[in-house]
């Protein structure tokens, strides 16, 4: 099995199930309420491991009941955590989330009072034995110092860059990864309507790079080493729950990769499964063939 390690957030969501999203000052009642642990990192693990990876997450925790909440999910799912910091202030970041049952859109307002994850403890990590390892793309001063870590201790180690927001200055982390995942939020705040022609410039930025853009019910596009253009409609599926589907599309294009898939192939596997996780609540959605 082949070893992958992931970076970035683990978070307690506290997901409110709601048959029809309300307004603005509106007073309505929840149908259910969920206890679930999140994160993009954390979760692209737990979907790795769940394809047969053996796979590790390095990250930030509270000490408090919540973050042992996260140890215990991530333990379930097999997923070792590998050069945390704990830290004895704060307390675990935690997403609230508004889940409209009908079509399965949320809305999440996330706190934070936890420091982020920095190079000085992802230094510690012996990475020897992997073979991927994926960043979130948060801190950008921390984040460079780590993938200019992992690029120096090991140079054949495949680095992934998730852009899901658009951060000061984290442009100039793109360089340093060999495959990136951004959304479609990014890529409209870039001021470009659709991926391909957000791709495009990105091709002619960064060639040779592995580039995937998701857009939603648009499906996905992604550019290969070569510069070509690909794309894979959404899989038609009754959205249950989205959350966590791009992290579920992050993992397929990573799993299929190492698989030694092509980029169109990779791209296609991912849609799949980011799919089958929309059609199914949390993560432990069935596996496609």
């Amino acid at each position: 099995m082949t070893r992958i390690l992931t970076v970035g957030v683990a978070t307690l969501d506290v997901i409110l199930l709601v048959d029809r999203y309300p307004a603005e000052n509106d007073k309505i009642r929840a149908a259910g309420r969920r206890y679930r642990r999140g994160g993009n990192a954390a979760n692209t693990a737990v979907v790795l491991s769940r394809l047969g990876h053996r796979c590790a997450w390095a990250g930030t925790l509270a000490r408090d009941e919540a973050a042992q909440h996260i140890r215990d999910d991530l333990e379930r799912h097999g997923v070792t955590l590998l050069g945390c910091r704990v830290h004895a202030q704060g307390a675990t970041p935690t997403s609230y989330v508004i889940l409209g049952r009908a079509g399965g859109s949320r809305t999440i307002v996330h706190y934070r009072a936890l420091p982020e994850y920095e190079a000085a403890d992802f230094r510690h990590i012996d990475l020897s034995s992997f073979s991927w390892c994926h960043f979130e793309g948060r801190n950008v001063t921390e984040t460079r110092a780590m993938l200019d870590h992992a690029r120096a201790r090991r140079p054949d180690l495949t680095l992934s860059l998730e852009v899901e927001k658009p951060r000061p200055d984290i442009e100039t982390l793109f360089s340093c990864a060999d495959l990136l995942f951004f959304s479609r939020e990014y890529a409209l705040s870039q001021g470009t309507e659709q991926a391909p022609e957000f791709l495009h410039h990105w091709q002619r930025a960064l060639p040779g790079k592995r580039l995937f853009c998701t857009w939603g019910e648009a499906g996905a596009w992604a550019a290969d080493e070569a510069g070509c253009l690909h794309h894979a409609p959404a899989r038609l599926v009754q959205p249950v729950d989205t959350l966590g589907a791009g992290d579920t599309f992050n993992a397929g294009v990573i799993d299929a990769c190492l698989r030694g898939y092509t980029t169109e192939e990779a791209l296609r596997w991912a849609v799949v499964l980011a799919g089958s996780k929309c059609g199914q609540e949390g993560l432990d959605f069935p596996i496609p063939a």
